[in-house]
């Protein structure tokens, strides 16, 4: 990692995660420079996921002429979740704005997130209102999945998968991402009580690079839209979810043994094993009620381990009045 050697911190950290974008990197470095030098002091920290062409080589010339670019290598692939974690760990300013590195995010947005943001948001949200890509692969997927986390998250913006998003550093500070969570940063940070807006972005064709993404990532979207509905509503409370569905199994399983108990008076040969599947899922679902009820149990015990283990609180502070006031090394915007 290579350290800006500017003393003071900047106002603005651009994070750009990055694989294998050697033919994006020297016009990205230059958009980003023309679209701040007259805003902000700033520093842009790249971020190269396990490029395998000459990006590195790129970045490390990039460093040498200009320390306010920063670059953190890893060691292999790990995601665009990783990178952005890495990112935002490293970076310095109490202004975050992430983007991609394949040019389709116009870096000349940044200085309209970063003014929304200081009206008084916590995180301002790209909306790439008009699209530059494939209708099948990416523009019908990504609508769907855009309708589908506001509904389940409530947090209502119009663009989930768009990189480009300003952020203040307190509210990234209390936001952990794992798996491919970074799209749903907004919905996390709104569940800690942040302010959320949304900008209309230029949004501009790929003109060199390949794509990273396909139909194939639809899945992973649903598979951790259900992880942070989850954690968002029933982290600290998972008897609620055991317990619920314990509950229909319960309800289920008195239904069924209604039906079983009215056959048995109409007509009693109804109640052989073999001949009435009824009477077998009613012990089935009383089985499965008191399993959920168990494991709801042990949910319970494993949050308040975590939680206590870790010393972490179930809630954030916002603000702290205190006598003795709360340590905050974070500053105002």
């Amino acid at each position: 990692m290579s350290e800006c050697c500017e003393n003071k911190a900047p106002e603005v950290s651009v994070v750009v995660p990055l694989l294998d974008e050697q033919d994006n990197l020297p016009a990205l470095y230059e958009q980003i420079t023309q679209a701040l030098d007259t805003y902000y002091t700033y520093e842009i920290l790249f971020i190269d996921d396990g490029s395998t062409d000459n990006s590195f080589v790129l970045l490390k010339g990039l460093h040498a002429k200009d320390p306010r670019v920063r670059v953190l290598r890893f060691r292999k692939n790990f995601g665009q979740t990783a990178a952005m974690s890495a990112g935002f760990e490293h970076a310095r300013g109490q202004i975050i704005v992430a983007l991609d590195a394949d040019l389709q995010n116009d870096p000349a947005d940044i200085p309209m997130l970063v003014d929304k943001l200081k009206e008084g948001y916590d995180v301002v949200s790209g909306w790439r209102k008009v699209r530059h890509d494939h209708a099948v692969t990416r523009l019908l997927p990504s609508k769907m999945a855009n309708w589908l986390i506001a509904r389940i998250t409530g947090v209502k913006i119009h663009d989930y998968g768009c990189t480009l998003k300003a952020y203040r550093k307190e509210v990234l500070n209390e936001t952990r991402l794992y798996g491919e969570m970074h799209r749903f940063i907004p919905a996390l940070a709104s569940w800690a009580g942040a302010s959320i807006a949304e900008c209309v972005v230029n949004h501009r064709p790929r003109t060199a690079g390949v794509a990273k993404y396909g139909l194939g990532r639809t899945f992973k979207v649903i598979l951790d839209l259900i992880t942070v509905k989850f954690l968002g509503s029933f982290s600290t409370k998972p008897i609620y979810v055991f317990g619920g569905l314990g509950g229909l199994s319960f309800l289920g399983s008195i239904l069924c043994g209604l039906i079983v108990m009215y056959q048995k008076f109409i007509s009693p040969e109804h109640l052989g094993m073999n001949r009435n599947p009824l009477l077998v899922l009613t012990a089935v679902l009383i089985i499965t009620t008191v399993q959920f009820v168990l494991m709801g149990l042990l949910a319970e015990l494993q949050v308040r381990t975590y939680h206590e283990s870790q010393n972490r609180p179930t809630y954030v502070l916002r603000e702290c009045l205190d006598a003795n006031p709360c340590q905050d090394t974070t500053e105002s915007v």
